[in-house]
């Protein structure tokens, strides 16, 4: 409920009560005695949707636009006419007045809003390069970007260009700060023991996840954008939402900034294009939440006008969207083909290996290095087969040649395969000689515990032993057979 406080100006008493007594509203009146153009206080309860077409009807009964007039939430009302008032004024849709004025709160001072977006930024960046989902949520949490998209939707759907003009300034500026913020920690980070020396950012995780966006991601920045409108338009929840349209901001535009910190164009230009799309995305969808809710300028008048600016805006956010969709749509397909070339390769190999001439050896892991931007600078796909055998012997020459034809027939892909035999004898567990992630046969993912890795001309077996330490003896034959393009 809203307790409504209204100044009646002089001679418009008895219209201003008129009106309110045909909405069926119970009523205080208090004389007013201390402004000289206002003859009485009348303050009344009326639920969150009334409170828009009350103040309408107060209008032509009198009371003016700029006339002192307060909207306060109130948690309970006991009024002889309030069930009749809540079946008349039924939802939770907030008046046009209360709208605005959560539009310019969640808008901060530029010092604070700065302050926020530079501590969410360096908190987001660390979570970057430890790979740590925790702090980025974290960092989620302080970024303030919710208040300046819903200031320019609100702006936009009300006809107020300043509070338009605020919201997209301050979205413009904060992600230009976050990514230079994160470039410049990228920077200093680098040259320290913080930082593992060579360290290629491209292989964490939480990096990668952000540059190679696709269609998905606009669920995220829409739903963002949708959420944050709701919860804006009916007074709930807006602060967890708004960290649900930061995780769509704040994360890329920092990766985009180690980007530039490490010299990866390719990664600071696609977290570029997914900070516009959800950007975008978030800035569109409230716009259009705003406009089917219903929110209109005071003024019928401004209708018009208002109506052209949303469409003004609107196109052109469904225009960029379209352009970077293209994108996304190429980095979208890019990423299913891999994923299938991923699937037959390795689903080949295990048949290849399961074959009766082939029972003296055991399939250990399958490693195939094909990713979306290989796929789209034409790179060629490469598979490595890590095979164990029980007895020490030469390699069959002819391994990767057949293995590679299976391939190329399963995937119609042309590609390059290693095959790598691989002997060991422990007298007891050793720990793993390098730890890594690849496919078994069995579907599963593990540590590989024999991958060794040579270079010897192609088609020629190379044997390499290794000396025993103190109580552990261990012998490893490691014969090879190339096929690279």
């Amino acid at each position: 409920m809203r307790l409504v406080q209204v100044l009646i100006p002089n001679g418009n008493r008895e219209s201003v009560l008129s009106a309110l007594d045909d909405h069926g509203i119970d009523y205080a009146v208090f004389d007013e005695t201390g402004r000289g153009e206002f003859e009485a206080l009348v303050q009344f309860p009326v639920p969150p949707t009334g409170v828009e077409p009350i103040l309408h009807d107060l209008r032509h009964a009198g009371i003016s636009e700029n006339a002192y007039t307060i909207v306060i939430p109130t948690r309970t009302v006991v009024s002889q006419r309030l069930h009749a008032l809540q079946a008349l004024y039924p939802g939770t849709r907030l008046s046009r007045e209360e709208l605005r004025a959560n539009a310019l709160e969640l808008a901060p001072a530029i010092s604070t809003y700065f302050a926020f977006i530079v501590l969410s930024t360096l908190i987001a960046t660390t979570g970057l390069l430890l790979d740590s989902a925790a702090t980025i949520i974290g960092a989620m949490v302080v970024a303030p970007l919710m208040g300046p998209a819903i200031t320019a939707s609100v702006g936009s759907v009300l006809n107020e260009p300043d509070l338009a003009g605020r919201g997209v300034t301050l979205q413009v500026t904060g992600l230009l700060l976050a990514i230079g913020v994160a470039a410049v920690l990228g920077a200093v980070l680098r040259g320290t023991v913080l930082v593992p020396p060579g360290i290629d950012i491209r292989t964490i995780p939480q990096v990668a996840e952000r540059t190679s966006p696709n269609f998905l991601s606009l669920f995220l920045a829409f739903g963002s954008g949708i959420a944050g409108a709701i919860s804006v338009s009916r007074g709930s929840g807006s602060t967890l939402v708004g960290v649900a349209i930061a995780v769509a901001l704040i994360p890329p535009a920092a990766t985009a900034g180690l980007g530039l910190a490490w010299g990866y164009l390719g990664v600071a230009g696609a977290a570029s294009v997914l900070v516009l799309v959800n950007l975008l995305s978030i800035n569109l969808s409230a716009l259009v939440v705003f406009w089917l809710s219903g929110y209109r300028p005071e003024r019928a008048e401004h209708h018009t006008t208002a109506f052209t600016s949303v469409r003004k805006r609107a196109t052109v956010l469904v225009v960029a969207l379209v352009v970077l969709s293209a994108v996304l749509g190429v980095v979208t397909l890019a990423s299913y083909q891999t994923t299938t070339f991923d699937h037959q390769a390795t689903t080949e190999t295990e048949r290849f290996f399961d074959g009766p001439d082939r029972s003296a050896y055991v399939l250990d892991s399958v490693r195939i290095t094909y990713e979306p931007h290989d796929l789209l600078v034409g790179t060629k796909p490469a598979v490595t087969v890590v095979v164990g055998q029980a007895e020490p012997a030469a390699a069959p020459p002819d391994f990767a040649d057949r293995l590679e034809r299976d391939i190329e027939e399963a995937t119609g892909e042309d590609v390059a395969v290693r095959v790598e035999f691989v002997v060991t004898q422990e007298t007891e567990p050793l720990p793993p000689t390098e730890v890594g992630r690849f496919h078994r046969p069995d579907g599963e993912i593990g540590p590989s515990t024999t991958r060794r890795v040579t270079e010897s001309p192609a088609g020629q077996p190379r044997e390499r032993r290794t000396v025993p330490r103190a109580g552990r003896h261990r012998f490893v034959l490691h014969g090879e057979t190339v096929n690279d393009p």
